[in-house]
């Protein structure tokens, strides 16, 4: 149970992590062959993209993860604390919705692109499988942002989470 939940915890880091390992390691790869015998390996270009494109998408997560995505917070400067609590809510509320929205309307997308298939030039794979991150992304950044509710409602920090950066 110990090993599942540090799996849990630290999936979006391990993620971004292999994959901007295998983009760099492609690349890297491709610059190397290149040098050394003047045209390079198709297949590098198109992992490094595909690999690229997934963890951008992780990287959303992470961040909603993490509580450090982008926000605008000015509207929390001048506002009481319990005011504050309650327009995140409904910020966030409107935020999930957005997700679960984007989330379904791809997943719709992605029937089409199963149903006829385009394969990529170099590797060969659907590029459907490349855009499914996009319903995944969107499905784990919910789950992410809810449970960051959920532990702050329990511990009763939940004022913790409008706090602005230099804010005492």
């Amino acid at each position: 149970m110990k090993i599942l939940k540090k799996i849990i915890d630290n999936f979006e880091e391990c993620a971004c992590a292999s994959l901007v390992a295998v983009m760099v390691m492609s690349l890297t790869l491709q610059v190397a062959v290149r040098m050394m015998y003047g045209s390079s390996i198709a297949w590098t270009e198109e992992l490094s993209r595909y690999s690229f494109i997934w963890s951008v998408y992780m990287g959303g997560v992470l961040a909603a993860k993490r509580g450090e995505h982008v926000r605008i917070t000015a509207q929390f400067m001048y506002l009481p604390p319990v005011l504050k609590e309650h327009v995140l809510i409904v910020t966030d509320g409107l935020w999930v919705a957005a997700n679960f929205f984007i989330a379904y309307q791809s997943y719709v997308a992605l029937g089409d692109a199963m149903a006829f298939p385009e394969y990529s030039p170099t590797l060969g794979i659907v590029k459907g499988y490349v855009e499914l991150i996009i319903p995944i992304s969107f499905v784990l950044m919910n789950i992410r942002i809810i449970s960051r509710y959920v532990t702050h409602w329990r511990s009763g920090t939940l004022y913790e989470l409008t706090r602005i950066e230099g804010e005492s």
